[in-house]
């Protein structure tokens, strides 16, 4: 569904901009993709109007870790950037971050303007390129890193892949720093993580799988962020999964460098049992961990130290799942359940309230990708009208089998959530709604 009307007002809400802190009660006004008033007194009536009576109207929530398989020329994967960004509007998502693991990888310019224009056509959600690190993202020859940000890759990652290769690591952050850009890195060491299937430990043994040491994650980050002292460029570790890279970021964060880290809904909420019975939905990179290291992470967030919360969104066709755990994809869909996924690991069990957990969602975000400059992650008179509107209290079950993305492999089926997106809105256009009884009104 995409809506585009001259006014939208969206009336009633709770209006939180965690940017500017403020969170009142009022309504907001839309005029031809623009945001032209915040109001704390009734505002007139617009061309359309959205009772949010009881919602929170919130900046469009952004995610910069997702995986949209698009180019694939290889064939081995269904979704796309329509499908991805169809799935995104969902979850109450405006922006997304594309991560450059596709066939062929983003190491050229043609390439990242063929998302621009791929997303372009999609409409449903604004989509971003992450260029690779290293041509082909093998660790080998360096991409053409001016020329990509140049191009308009909002970031540089060789994601799925850490680069291991120290030298190489080195240049790629001077260069990265030169672009004023962002490095996103898999903090991976892969001769620690040979044949290794899930957190080594007691149940890896059991199921007889290869066991994925904790070290291999606290390494990788720890060497960048010595690499980086003398370099300064900004350094985003994604989806950290080990109390011991929380740690080390504290320690970075602590010296000033310009370090960020982020969280995903499935390392705070799941824990290495969930492979038990070879579930292959549990299989994700980084692995499940314990629950030690979720009370770390969610320490890191309270503290400040851990800023984002990304979905590592990664698709696979059932047969990629549908095997042996061993052989198994790594990876699970997230989009379209992170937000009330979010809600239930950091609101519910106290960590964080509405106002910071969205500024993580939105602000913090956009900061670390450099879509601060554009204007997006908050809500301004005068700027883009990139607004969610998010019902926190709507109780419903999370069924993959009605998501808008191709991916099926989520293990939070049918777990009961609460807090859904109820309408998303991006350049002023309703891209996807969910507001049956709050059905828009003239």
């Amino acid at each position: 569904m995409i809506r585009r009307m001259t006014e939208l007002l969206l009336k009633g809400g709770r209006i939180i901009d965690p940017m500017t802190d403020h969170d009142s009660t009022g309504d907001l006004l839309i005029r031809d993709g623009v945001i032209v008033a915040i109001s704390t007194t009734p505002l007139t009536s617009a061309d359309e109007t959205i009772d949010c009576e009881g919602c929170i109207v919130s900046p469009g929530l952004i995610d910069i870790h997702v995986h949209f398989r698009d180019p694939d020329e290889s064939g081995h994967h269904e979704e796309t950037i329509a499908t991805g960004t169809a799935a995104a509007a969902a979850g109450g998502f405006t922006t997304v971050c594309c991560m450059p693991n596709t066939t062929p990888a983003i190491d050229s310019c043609t390439v990242v303007d063929a998302i621009r224009k791929r997303a372009a056509a999609a409409a449903q959600a604004r989509v971003f390129a992450v260029a690779c690190g290293t041509v082909g993202r093998r660790g080998e020859t360096l991409s053409p890193i001016l020329d990509l940000v140049e191009a308009g890759a909002i970031a540089i990652s060789d994601d799925g892949d850490g680069i291991a290769d120290s030298g190489m690591m080195q240049r790629i952050l001077s260069l990265v720093a030169a672009a004023d850009s962002v490095f996103m890195q898999h903090c991976q060491d892969p001769t620690l993580t040979r044949d290794a299937a899930m957190n080594a430990g007691a149940l890896a043994t059991r199921l007889g799988l290869g066991g994925w040491p904790r070290e291999a994650e606290e390494l990788m980050l720890r060497r960048d962020l010595v690499l980086n002292r003398s370099i300064g460029a900004r350094y985003h570790a994604q989806h950290l999964s080990v109390a011991e890279s929380v740690s080390a970021l504290r320690e970075a964060r602590s010296e000033g460098q310009p370090a960020t880290g982020e969280a995903s809904p499935h390392h705070l909420l799941l824990t290495e049992d969930a492979c038990d019975n070879w579930n292959t939905l549990a299989k994700v990179n980084p692995p499940l961990r314990t629950s030690a290291d979720i009370e770390a992470i969610k320490s890191g967030i309270a503290e400040g130290i851990i800023t984002v919360l990304a979905t590592d969104h990664a698709p696979h066709p059932a047969a990629s799942k549908d095997t042996d755990f061993a052989s198994a994809a790594f990876g699970m869909v997230g989009l379209e359940c992170a937000l009330p996924l979010y809600r239930e690991a950091l609101i519910d069990d106290g960590v964080l309230d509405w106002p910071a957990m969205l500024g993580m969602m939105t602000c913090e975000a956009a900061a670390v990708a450099g879509l601060d400059q554009l204007g997006l992650g908050r809500l301004e008179v005068g700027g883009p009208a990139d607004v969610t509107v998010i019902d926190p209290d709507a109780a419903w079950a999370i069924d993959p089998s009605q998501f808008h993305s191709t991916g099926r492999n989520c293990p939070f089926a049918g777990r009961m959530a609460t807090g859904r997106a109820l309408a998303t809105i991006v350049d002023g256009r309703i891209t996807a709604s969910a507001i049956e009884g709050r059905a828009l009104a003239r």
